[in-house]
């Protein structure tokens, strides 16, 4: 797993060509077979050089477009971390900005792939040379002079045959990584996102946390009052309670740290998320609060979502509490 905060160190091989090594043309039928496979082979090298030259620029480019991608993250988070207004609209055209930034590195991408397919055909073009080169031996008319040029035909394709088969593996690898590293940016670019309509920062992706070791059961609630969160008593104890029982009740950084502080002792958990409604009351009341606690559950999902928790790992229900005071989100721990 990619750490946030820190592009993925790219390969570095410069990919250069031992061009064919010359020879006298004998005159023979194989002599000439040999003249026209060395030159085939001066043709795949020079598209190999081109390739090489495709590859140096896209990684110098990736390099630029990341270090200038994460100056522009660095610069939110610190700002969200001294404190910040909620919704800041210079931290909104810096988050937008990132967001560009980053797309600029996904369509680096594009073209690593791109060049990836272009270095394929080469690969089974250079096959295709080692097998005709191989194939001349056992062509007649040949004279001495032809076999020991094939010899040594066959071992400069042999190594632009090994070449291109490692030009293909760094690429592959280039774009395992990138693709990878994307993707984290994109889920910490969405949690940002939240820390910046609330003014306040959270940490990085829950997504970057759903892998790692640890299997210990999290049963503690942690202590969360004065944020409008409690814990709450019942045979099952709840990792948070949220408690509705006043406007705008701000529970996204007590909830990021709960699941973040869960999902570190266990990398795989789901976490059933279930809205309380009173049971006291008429059926009409029981009924408008049921809606509201719907709604706020919701809403809870929604920011988990934002911090990069995977949906699929959240199961949404409902349910009535005598016990309960006001409308309710109990988050569990599954």
């Amino acid at each position: 797993m990619i750490a946030s905060g820190q592009p993925p160190a790219l390969n570095t091989t410069n990919f250069e060509v031992q061009p064919p090594r010359p020879g006298a043309a004998t005159g023979t039928f194989v002599g000439n077979k040999v003249v026209q496979l060395r030159d085939d082979l001066r043709r795949l090298q020079e598209s190999i050089r081109a390739h090489n030259g495709d590859l140096q620029n896209i990684r110098q480019r990736t390099i630029g477009n990341a270090q200038t991608y994460h100056q522009s993250v660095a610069g939110i988070r610190s700002r969200l971390q001294v404190g910040t207004t909620p919704g800041n609209p210079m931290l909104v055209a810096a988050w937008n900005q990132s967001q560009g930034l980053l797309e600029q590195v996904n369509a680096d991408i594009g073209d690593m792939n791109d060049l990836s397919n272009r270095v394929a055909a080469d690969a089974a073009l250079s096959t295709y040379l080692l097998d005709a080169t191989r194939a001349a031996f056992g062509l007649s008319g040949a004279v001495d002079e032809d076999h020991r040029q094939l010899e040594i035909l066959e071992d400069d394709v042999n190594r632009t045959v090994v070449l291109v088969d490692r030009l293909l593996t760094e690429l592959s690898d280039d774009i395992r990584r990138q693709s990878r590293y994307v993707a984290t940016e994109r889920n910490d670019l969405n949690t940002l996102a939240l820390a910046i309509k609330n003014g306040e920062f959270f940490g990085t992706s829950l997504a970057a946390r759903t892998y790692g070791m640890g299997s210990a059961d999290v049963t503690a609630t942690p202590s969360l009052q004065g944020r409008g969160l409690s814990a709450a008593p019942g045979s099952r104890r709840p990792l948070v309670v949220i408690r509705f029982d006043r406007s705008n009740v701000n529970y996204q950084q007590a909830l990021y740290t709960a699941v973040s502080r869960a999902l570190e002792r266990r990398p795989d958990a789901s976490f059933d998320l279930v809205a309380v409604t009173p049971s006291a009351g008429s059926s009409a009341q029981v009924a408008l609060d049921t809606s509201k606690a719907r709604k706020n559950a919701q809403d809870v999902l929604r920011s988990l979502t934002d911090m990069g928790l995977p949906p699929s790992r959240v199961a949404l229900s409902a349910t009535t509490a005598p016990d309960a005071a006001s409308n309710e989100v109990h988050l569990f721990v599954r």
